[in-house]
């Protein structure tokens, strides 16, 4: 029986992603070098390299390949030849930036979001913001290949369809549809964490990691996890939602409606709650100030929450065996303390004994750049599997 055309579309772009992939994680390199790490034939390599060159994304190097045998060119990228754009869209914060083709942050810039502002809103001021950047910063625009957004909560990623986000108050947002009917390029639209993730484990502390969790810790709680270079998704793309899972019936209420969930003891704007029953607290860093100045009540806040990441951390450790994990989110990016902390004393204490010592635990490398560097590359992905 013969192999579809849907098939053979379908290996000719997974052959093109890989050969892509390969050129530019270990350039400069030859053709014979691709054709044996992928067991594809050197007249496929070849191909599939003409058109990338042909397109403007390799160039011939002015190396050869060393060694015996007949010398021949490397290949190497072109960096600008490709640029996307990553969006962090979060409660009160939306962040925009340019990324080049190894994940290298060009520009960005910054700007805040009330809570309450509309899906339409929002994205009307997405495309102002590309409109800034590529003109200060003298962007060729038709070197954009599409948008990536990363935002808190489950989102369709096929769809493109923000699903539920408790901490933006949207529901069953076409996000996808409307950015592009309002930009005119290809959007993905996925969890911020899984974007940080794959950030992490392609230019991040993952580099080299088999199988790699990433805890984030902010204005909520959420983990997610790559399994040998591919984002663990569940069903619903849901997987690694910890904030909700129950650790106390009779807690705190949370924002999503339930008691008790993990992210009430941990996530700024629970602490910040607390912290207003005792004394009026605008910030996550005036919080801290008391801490520091030895005010008891705060001291307890802070404490309580270190131990409840400690606990997290087993409790993923428990469940996905990583040799990874990394702590990231803007609690762990502001007061880098936390991260000793939460290391030096309470890992040891929580951590389940048959697995101390079997992962390693890092900061996040790339910081509050995560969401919007990994949303950049997850677009590129998405242009390279499907152009």
């Amino acid at each position: 029986m013969p192999v579809k055309k849907h098939d053979q579309d379908f290996m000719k772009r997974q052959n093109r992603l890989t050969v892509f992939e390969i050129i530019k994680n270990q350039q400069p390199i030859s053709r014979a070098s691709i054709a044996k790490q992928t067991g594809m034939s050197p007249t496929t390599v070849s191909r599939i390299v003409g058109e990338l060159t042909e397109q403007g994304y390799l160039l011939d190097s002015d190396q050869v390949s060393s060694g015996l045998g007949r010398k021949s060119t490397l290949i190497a990228m072109v960096d600008a030849s490709v640029l996307s754009v990553g969006v962090e869209l979060d409660r009160s914060l939306m962040i925009v930036g340019i990324v080049d083709l190894q994940g290298k942050l060009l520009c960005s810039s910054q700007y805040p979001r009330t809570p309450d502002e509309s899906p339409d809103k929002t994205l009307e001021r997405i495309n102002e913001a590309i409109e800034q950047l590529t003109q200060q910063h003298v962007i060729d625009r038709t070197r954009i290949v599409g948008i990536g957004v990363g935002l808190p909560g489950i989102v369709n990623n096929e769809e493109g369809i923000v699903v539920f986000s408790v901490q933006l108050g949207w529901k069953n947002v076409p996000l996808a549809k409307r950015l592009k009917e309002l930009t005119g390029f290809e959007i993905a639209v996925d969890n911020e964490l899984k974007v940080r993730a794959l950030a992490e484990h392609l230019k991040g502390a993952a580099v080299g990691s088999v199988r790699t969790a990433l805890l984030g810790f902010g204005q909520g709680v959420g983990s997610a996890m790559i399994l040998e270079g591919e984002i663990y998704r569940g069903v619903m793309n849901s997987a690694g939602e910890i904030g909700h899972t129950t650790v106390d019936p009779n807690g705190m209420m949370c924002e999503c409606g339930k008691a008790g969930c993990l992210q009430t003891y941990i996530n700024i704007s629970s602490l910040l709650s607390e912290a207003n029953r005792i004394r009026p607290i605008r910030t996550i860093e005036e919080l801290f100030e008391a801490k520091d100045a030895g005010e008891h009540w705060a001291v307890h806040l802070i404490e309580r929450a270190l131990m409840y990441m400690a606990i997290t951390i087993n409790n993923v450790v428990c469940m996905y065996n990583p040799d990874s994990v990394i702590l990231s989110g803007e609690l762990v990016d502001k007061f880098p303390d936390i991260y000793e902390a939460v290391e030096k004393l309470y890992l040891s204490r929580f951590t389940w004994e048959p697995l101390r010592g079997s992962f390693s635990i890092h900061r996040s490398m790339l910081n509050e750049n995560g969401v919007i560097i990994g949303s950049g590359l997850l677009s590129q992905n998405r242009f390279f599997a499907l152009d």
